[in-house]
């Protein structure tokens, strides 16, 4: 359209196109001269769906000029300037500030990935910027390596392309019943259909992170519906290239946007790695492992870090998913359609974070339980151990068990007695002990030690207790000793889970050793709270690392 010249193409009587930068499915980018400024900018050419008729093209470009200016109003300086948005030739084009640089997908396709370094760097902008967009109910909904410019003299770090960002409250400015976004970076609720916010960008941004030190996103498959199963179905992990950055990347991939890590504290984790011991990389050989998680955590007291008795750290699907595809060619641009995944409880209602499984089937094929110390129920194979190092050094070995309770040397390196019937469940990183019925829980989660130490963990999840826990009330923290290690003890009672016939009451006890953190807990109905503290009292006063080692 536009040619190199005194002839290039004018634009609202001010703007000359001089040369095409890039095109994508939302529009073409322009560079242009602002003959009123003389300055170079670019300019965003919006493209109008096909086959609208007269009043819908209208109502959308009212809609995306509407938007368009709200997205303006944004000031930060990791955030796209948006100068001035105009109407020509009966379609929307939005003038943008010009930054010499190159995409981020441009940079890992011609350099390869990012160091952990680079890559902490480039998300922390990121979060900034979102944390501006959102403030003013802006959802991005397309961040990826394409998205994010680097300047080349300074390399400032821009999030760019707001073309199917949301406006709170408003219509996306894209939505004609068809999906819009990257498949590879959507989060799971949006390919659901659900109500989507903030999370979802993180969600995205996580994904983003994977690329920048592994130069691939995790969720990259040979085809279409590939990708849709991987960012629903397949277990999340995290790129052997992420190192210390790896509990933020599992933070945010979180597949419950109410269980994912929120900005804050994503913020929090990767500012924290300035302040500590650093690797060869530059960056803390132990970042904090046990940030709160936003929203209401899972049932029965998650030990800060992740998820608490009845809820794996890496949520797989729901006791019954149902997968509905319409037309999932859309995605690939082949035709009009819809996408639908839905992940539902037995009941067909959504399934959240607040409504709890228990530790029931957690991979579609049915709960993998073993008799305490035995072997797995269905497979006849032992449970794996956590992948990190097992903690040195010994502690106290109990000679016996108390009455009505067996002595377990457990397969991931430590010994608790819990009472005779109970099965244990390997969900990793944390093993579970639950009685006939599930009615009491048993948690035990080994992990690398938190910088800020065991009492200040727990008195920053219990400050997020009325957030995490539907009904928290009654909740404390007590300052103790352990094994003569300072220790920290949480008490909260909470409603319970949708199917726990009531009000519950968790103990958690956690304290560093041998160069590790325990968590310790116990979840029991509030009616037999005094049955569960006993428990909890036994596994505490039983659990000890014999040998330090497996």
């Amino acid at each position: 359209m536009a040619r190199n010249g005194g002839n290039a193409r004018l634009i609202a009587g001010r703007y000359r196109l001089v040369g095409q930068l890039g095109r994508g499915g939302m529009g073409t980018v322009w560079r242009a001269q602002d003959e009123l400024l003389g300055r170079q900018v670019a300019v965003k050419e919006l493209h109008l769906d096909e086959g609208l008729s007269a009043l819908d093209a209208q109502v959308q470009r009212e809609r995306t000029l509407r938007e368009a200016r709200t997205v303006a109003q944004l000031k930060h300086p990791h955030v796209i300037v948006l100068h001035d948005v105009v109407e020509q030739d009966e379609r929307p084009w939005i003038v943008m500030e010009l930054v010499d640089g190159r995409s981020l997908a441009d940079q890992i396709a011609e350099s390869g990935p990012v160091g952990q370094r680079e890559a902490a760097r480039i998300v922390l902008a990121l979060l900034d910027a979102l944390g501006a967009a959102h403030a003013r109910g802006v959802l991005h909904r397309d961040i990826k390596p394409a998205n994010v410019l680097m300047e080349a003299d300074t390399g400032r770090v821009v999030l760019t392309d707001f073309g199917i960002a949301q406006v709170a409250g408003a219509t996306t400015i894209t939505e004609t019943g068809t999906f819009v976004g990257s498949p590879e970076y959507t989060a799971p609720e949006r390919m659901s259909g659900r109500r989507t916010g903030p999370e979802s960008d993180l969600w995205s941004l996580g994904v983003l992170l994977c690329t920048l030190v592994s130069g691939e996103s995790p969720f990259r498959r040979d085809s279409l519906g590939g990708v849709l199963h991987a960012v629903v179905f397949d277990e999340i992990r995290a790129p052997a290239q992420a190192g210390p950055l790896t509990p933020i990347v599992l933070g945010l991939l979180e597949r419950d946007p109410a269980r994912r890590l929120t900005a804050a504290s994503a913020i929090s984790l990767l500012g924290a790695y300035g302040a500590h011991p650093t690797s060869d990389d530059g960056l803390p050989l132990a970042p904090a492992a046990h940030a709160p998680p936003p929203g209401p955590a899972a049932p029965d007291g998650a030990p800060p870090g992740g998820a608490g008795p009845g809820r794996p750290a890496r949520r797989s699907r729901g006791r019954t998913v149902a997968l509905a595809v319409a037309a999932a060619v859309a995605l690939a641009g082949l035709a009009a359609g819809t996408v639908v995944l839905l992940e539902r409880g037995d009941d067909g209602a959504s399934h959240s974070a607040q409504e709890g499984d228990k530790g029931g089937d957690k991979d579609g094929r049915g709960e993998r339980t073993r008799t305490p110390g035995g072997a797995d129920d269905r497979t006849g194979e032992r449970d794996d151990a956590p992948t990190d190092q097992p903690p040195t050094g010994p502690t106290t070995v109990p000679t016996a068990a108390p009455d009505g309770y067996e002595l377990i040397t457990d397969p991931a390196g430590f010994r608790v007695a819990v009472s005779k019937g109970y099965t244990r469940s390997y969900e990793a990183p944390r093993v579970y002990y639950y009685s006939p019925g599930k009615a009491f829980r048993i948690g035990i989660h080994p992990q690398t030690l938190d910088p800020r130490g065991a009492v200040r963990v727990m008195r920053e999840a219990h400050a997020e207790g009325p957030r995490r826990y539907e009904g928290y009330r009654d909740g404390r923290v007590t300052e103790t000793t352990h094994n003569g290690r300072p220790a920290a003890l949480w008490e909260f009672t909470w409603n319970g889970a949708r199917d726990d016939g009531g009000a519950r009451r968790t103990y958690d006890l956690s304290w560093d050793e041998g160069g590790r953190m325990y968590d310790v807990w116990v979840s029991a109905p509030v009616a037999e709270k005094d049955e569960g503290r006993r428990h909890f009292d036994t596994a505490v006063d039983t659990f000890d690392r014999p040998g330090g080692g497996n």
